[in-house]
């Protein structure tokens, strides 16, 4: 067997023919692999859904506990037979309880990354390479312009700018699931102990996130009586949120963004962000050239991003590769 003969592209998105199964389809499906729980990748409606405990718990939390009429979970690295294939899955280091969906049968290896970054995380597992023949990797910021820097550094400059302007909140434009869990734990790397203030939208996976063993510390509700009270304060809520009336609840916010785009300082601008914090929960242009090599595919497809210079790249290298322009994939608003 071919690792070509393991996946296909149909209009609900990648499908294991010898298996039986979508990964991360597009519309409900008879059986889903679910890479983890972005909306854009995890969508209710499916008769069954196969992923992590985490993603699980994740997926019943955004969508109830009705969103599929029947859930399996499987840990990272135990085997599965499933029609006529191996399946497992690894971590992908994105988000918590994100994975990548490993597929065997007849000597043939594929690996469907999902979402991944190679950064260190301590809110999730940690990326696992995988040796393999078809390799299908993300590329949303698969350009060479896309270098993230140490989640550290940006964090420094967040508790810079909050403690030249202690009267005013620091409010960060953040997604809900994994983003938010992310800046919360390196806020408290750095040394930040007292409460996180969080827009309500964000409340809920923080919580999942905790039940889960992730200790986030001391949260607070964004939306207070007193205006006041929030001098000096960081606040967490979705990029829409701080977009809208909402923020102006908010002292004199410096409005911030936690996001891979804010390296392009014009979409900064154009956003009204006067902080431009550069964390992603994406693999930068070095993140998935390295991986690409690390796994030693002889093909790659290329999906959701700059496909056609990933592509490039790996047709310079002698490796073949296809974009797969996938539609519905996006920002995990």
């Amino acid at each position: 067997m071919r690792a070509t003969d393991l996946l296909t592209l149909t209009p609900e998105g990648l499908f294991c023919p010898p298996g039986g199964f979508h990964i991360d389809p597009v519309r409900p499906v008879a059986r889903a692999v679910v890479t983890h729980g972005h909306a854009d990748h995890c969508r209710p409606g499916s008769r069954a859904l196969l992923t992590t405990p985490q993603t699980a718990a994740i997926a019943r939390a955004r969508f109830g506990a009705d969103a599929f009429a029947s859930v399996q979970t499987l840990d990272y690295g135990a085997p599965l037979a499933v029609g006529g294939v191996t399946l497992r899955l690894a971590p992908a280091g994105h988000v918590l309880g994100s994975a990548q969906v490993v597929i065997e049968a007849g000597g043939a290896r594929a690996v469907v990354s999902g979402d991944y970054k190679r950064q260190p995380d301590p809110t999730c597992a940690a990326f696992e390479p995988v040796t393999c023949d078809l390799f299908v990797t993300e590329a949303t910021f698969g350009l060479p312009v896309f270098s993230h820097p140490p989640v550290g550094d940006e964090v420094a400059r967040l508790l810079a700018s909050v403690a030249r302007f202690p009267d005013r909140a620091h409010a960060v434009a953040t997604y809900a699931l994994g983003k938010a869990q992310r800046l919360i734990a390196a806020l408290r790397a750095a040394g930040w102990d007292g409460p996180v203030h969080l827009h309500g939208a964000l409340t809920k996976l923080c919580d999942v996130y905790e039940g889960l063993g992730v200790a986030l510390g001391p949260r607070a509700a964004a939306t207070v009586a007193d205006k006041a009270s929030l001098r000096g304060a960081i606040v967490l809520a979705p990029p829409a949120a701080l977009a809208d009336a909402w923020a102006r609840r908010l002292p004199d916010p410096v409005i911030a963004s936690a996001s891979g785009w804010m390296r392009i300082r014009q979409r900064a601008r154009q956003s009204g962000v006067e902080l431009p914090l550069v964390i992603s929960d994406h693999a930068d242009w070095r993140g998935l050239t390295e991986t690409i090599a690390e796994t030693g595919a002889a093909e790659v497809w290329v999906t959701h991003g700059a496909e056609e210079a990933l592509v490039h790249w790996c047709e310079s290298r002698g490796v073949r590769a296809r974009p797969l322009r996938l539609t519905g994939r996006g920002d995990e608003s």
